[in-house]
């Protein structure tokens, strides 16, 4: 029913953010010891506060959720494609660039109680179907034909075209409504946590639904976790979020293993490149305030390289250059103060077009922090590891104008 009641548009009554292009930063090469100084952030208990935040199926749009209503974006050009107060509202997740959305509200209102699912359209200003459950909905997602809905002890997979219920799955406590959703991939692939006690992960088909198989990916819980484009590679963080590790979901393998850093910290958001048929970057942000960079083609040649000469000198040395897999991390910090949630997306990579064995990198990511701001980066790596970045756009998502930042100069390590 919804293919043809919401056209790919967010049309009608959309207002532009009034907007006033940022300065290009200098790009400053990445010194291992300079770190960046934490931007000016505006203050104010006037401001909404950003309950939830959310990019859409291919990370051209995203919601916010305050506790006024919520707010849709062009995310590749910043205009405010929606903006309504409804009241709070702790899940809008939208569905594609179309005018169906879904959302969860904080209960502050009757007509929005946390146990009650509204899929809505934006244009009309109507609910378009209502779903209610026997405890708070903590996370939706959507994909062309499905719909998943999370509770702390419940995960539900819809039909969408007739919200009729394909599966129920009973799961361990999971009072954050931790999942992934893989929307894009042929099996719609779901993941969520599959132990209380350890990072372990269930994997299921939503397509079919069947359950594929289980990754015991860390020792402490899952925090964070997301898919490839594709659905084929499954990205981990433990509650610990030392070590971030990315897993080949149909032979239920690591392929990848990055340490964030030494310290503890809370990894908010996991995103992988765009890339169709292989994932080439994966990105991070930490309750540290850092956006982290890790670029897996460059690891797998470091890898092999690390094999070839520990195969010539200790033979069955596999788990031993497993450890010594090569970082390939960049980090730029203080994108936000420290322990503001964030959610970001890799929006693009592109490769020079030389012809060399390590080609130049150039990566856009988009970084959405729920003190208010958005932001675009592009960091740029070359093919001696060497890496800059750029703050290419900034904008307050709740002002109704434009505040303007102090132009500094950051570094990454």
């Amino acid at each position: 029913i919804f293919t043809t009641l919401f056209p790919d548009t967010h049309a009608g009554g959309a207002t532009e953010l009034p907007l006033q292009p940022r300065r290009r930063e200098k790009e400053n090469p990445i010194p291992a010891s300079e770190q960046a100084a934490a931007p000016a952030m505006a203050s104010g208990s006037s401001r909404p506060q950003i309950l939830c935040v959310s990019f859409n199926q291919d990370n051209s749009m995203f919601s916010v959720g305050t506790k006024e209503g919520f707010k849709i974006f062009d995310a590749r050009t910043g205009r405010l494609c929606n903006d309504n107060k409804l009241g709070g509202l702790n899940v809008v997740e939208l569905w594609f660039a179309t005018n169906l959305i879904a959302m969860v509200g904080t209960g502050e209102q009757p007509s929005r109680s946390p146990r009650r699912l509204c899929l809505f359209n934006t244009i009309t200003g109507a609910s378009k179907k209502d779903l209610n459950f026997r405890s708070t909905i903590l996370a939706v997602r959507f994909s062309r034909t499905r719909l998943i809905v999370v509770l702390q002890d419940k995960t539900f997979i819809y039909d969408l075209n007739s919200t009729r219920i394909l599966e129920e799955i009973d799961t361990v406590h999971n009072p954050k409504g931790l999942c992934a959703f893989a929307p894009n991939s042929e099996w719609c692939y779901l993941a969520i946590p599959a132990s209380t006690s350890k990072g372990s992960a269930l994997v299921y088909k939503a397509s079919e639904p069947e359950l594929i198989c289980q990754i015991d990916a860390h020792e402490s819980p899952l925090a964070a976790m997301a898919f490839s484009s594709n659905g084929m590679y499954l990205a981990t963080a433990s509650e610990k979020g030392t070590m971030i590790r990315v897993y080949i979901v149909a032979q239920a393998t690591k392929s990848h293993s990055f340490r964030r850093g030494a310290y503890p910290s809370t990894i908010y958001s996991l995103s992988f490149g765009p890339c169709i048929d292989r994932p080439d970057v994966l990105a991070a942000t930490s309750s540290s305030g850092s956006l982290h960079m890790f670029f897996l083609d460059a690891a797998r040649n470091g890898r092999n390289q690390t094999n070839k000469l520990l195969g010539s000198i200790i033979p069955g040395s596999k788990a031993i250059s497993d450890a010594l897999d090569p970082a390939n991390h960049h980090v730029i910090h203080n994108i936000a103060p420290a322990e503001t949630k964030s959610c970001l997306a890799v929006h693009s990579v592109e490769y020079s077009q030389n012809s060399s064995k390590f080609p130049d990198v150039r990566t856009v990511v988009y970084v959405v922090t729920h003190d208010g701001y958005f932001r675009e980066y592009t960091i740029g790596t070359t093919k001696s590891n060497e890496s800059s970045w750029v703050l290419e756009r900034e904008f307050s998502l709740l002002d109704t104008g434009y505040t303007q930042k102090q132009n500094e100069h950051h570094h990454v390590d």
